[in-house]
């Protein structure tokens, strides 16, 4: 456990308590978080997750944009539902690049758990466009990377982000059922 792990650990609980609350302010809190576990990550040979902050870092930039042009007349950040066929093609392209990304990882690096971390990375990242989309399933996908994370981090010896995630887990929860509230 390291001081950064605890700032990062620190950061992620404000930037989804703020998420869950559709509140703009999630992504400064988003954006210095992504920053910090990138160095983790890497450190921990955890490297789709460590890429993966990379994306968090643009894809959140296009979120804080999204949200904030898309807000109505009283300020608040709409939520949307997926039909039936756009669920189905996210769920596919997320297989085939799940497996292909994990594959690539095995091959070409030194990873420690190429397949398990590659998976989570794909899901967290279709579950951040659909988030940045305002999607209400987004919280599903978040609810099984952070049932997929915490035994990873576990394993790994990242306590502190072990226990990130399980608050995650619990915030998302609360975040499906807030969205299904508020949704459109």
């Amino acid at each position: 456990m390291s001081p950064i792990e605890a700032v990062a650990t620190l950061l992620g609980i404000a930037n989804v308590a703020l998420v869950v609350r559709r509140s703009l302010w999630n992504y400064p809190f988003a954006l210095a978080m992504v920053t910090l576990y990138a160095g983790i990550f890497y450190e921990a040979r955890l490297y789709s997750d460590a890429l993966l902050q990379g994306f968090y870092f643009v894809v959140n930039g296009y979120g804080w944009w999204n949200w904030r042009r898309a807000r109505d007349a009283e300020g608040a950040v709409p939520v949307v539902r997926l039909g039936w066929r756009a669920r189905s093609g996210w769920a596919l392209g997320g297989v085939v690049t799940a497996l292909c990304w994990s594959l690539m990882m095995q091959r070409l690096t030194d990873a420690a758990y190429p397949w398990w971390d590659g998976t989570i990375a794909v899901l967290s990242i279709v579950a951040q466009i659909l988030q940045s989309r305002r999607a209400w399933e987004c919280w599903l996908l978040w609810i099984t990377v952070d049932l997929l994370a915490i035994p990873l981090f576990l394993v790994k010896g990242l306590w502190l982000t072990a226990a990130l995630y399980c608050l995650f887990l619990a915030l998302s929860v609360w975040g499906a059922i807030d969205w299904n509230k508020a949704r459109a």
